[in-house]
């Protein structure tokens, strides 16, 4: 992929995600998000990017938070939710997660961020029960 071959990474990465490899399956939603080598593809990138998250990949887990933040690709912004995928990327080690939490905070009510943590403590006692 960083060669510019982007056909041929996304044939390799395609073998990896029908594995289940998160790596994988969170580049395919790269490639989708930006259109490398494909057409950009919002929604196809959400849904590549939600496989990785759900294996506890923090950086797609980033991206999820980004496109319930900015709405693209969805039917309207849900900041609960990006405040919850940037929470759970945050706890698996994303570097970027805790200013995209910082910066959200402002943008939700006192409701809204409760509603956020009973899904954060679900979904981490799942996701990352070391952690």
């Amino acid at each position: 992929m960083e060669a510019g071959k982007f056909e041929q990474a996304r044939a390799a990465f395609e073998i990896y995600a029908r594995s289940g490899n998160a790596d994988a399956e969170e580049l395919i939603g790269v490639m989708y998000a930006m259109g490398l080598g494909v057409p950009r593809d919002d929604a196809r990138a959400f849904e590549w990017y939600l496989r990785a998250s759900m294996k506890g990949h923090a950086g797609a887990q980033s991206g999820i938070g980004w496109y319930y933040e900015t709405g693209r690709g969805l039917p309207a912004p849900d900041l609960v939710r990006a405040y919850l995928w940037y929470a759970l990327s945050a706890i698996g080690g994303d570097v970027d997660a805790p200013q995209s939490l910082a910066d959200l905070t402002p943008k939700l009510t006192a409701q809204e961020r409760a509603q956020a943590q009973v899904l954060i403590d679900d979904y981490r006692l799942w996701m990352y029960p070391f952690r």
